[in-house]
């Protein structure tokens, strides 16, 4: 295992726990939030597949653009925005900040597994 996929692990096992916590605090609708945007990302594998492991080309800007860290980073930085200037812990909006980081986590830990962007020809970019 490569340094940056344990790098990546540690990653996503602390913005996890925050999204746990996060969760608690805000309750269920929150956990609701975080469980649709945890599993966002893979629907873009839905009909992808042309071959097993492997997507059709036209898919793969899609499913790269869905792994992306940076947009799921600038979702939280934005929710996070919105949240501390809507009044924070006493009652701010705290749902797209949740999305972009349940986002991040799923990234993460695709990320921490070995799974990388894919290539053009729709075959995985491995994570060393």
């Amino acid at each position: 295992m490569g340094y940056s996929r344990v790098v990546w692990g540690m990653s996503a096992l602390l913005w996890l726990i925050i999204t746990v916590l996060w969760c608690v605090w805000f309750g269920w609708p929150a956990v609701t939030v975080a469980l649709i945007f945890a599993i966002l990302p893979d629907f873009a594998l839905i009909g992808a597949f042309a071959s097993p492991g492997r997507l059709k080309p036209e898919r793969v800007a899609f499913y790269n653009t869905m792994h992306n860290a940076l947009i799921a980073v600038g979702v939280l930085a934005v929710g996070f925005a919105v949240f501390l200037l809507t009044g924070a812990m006493d009652g701010g909006v705290w749902a797209l900040g949740l999305a972009g980081l349940a986002w991040f986590v799923h990234i993460a830990v695709d990320r921490a597994f070995g799974f990388g962007r894919r290539d053009t020809d729709g075959s995985i970019i491995p994570v060393v």
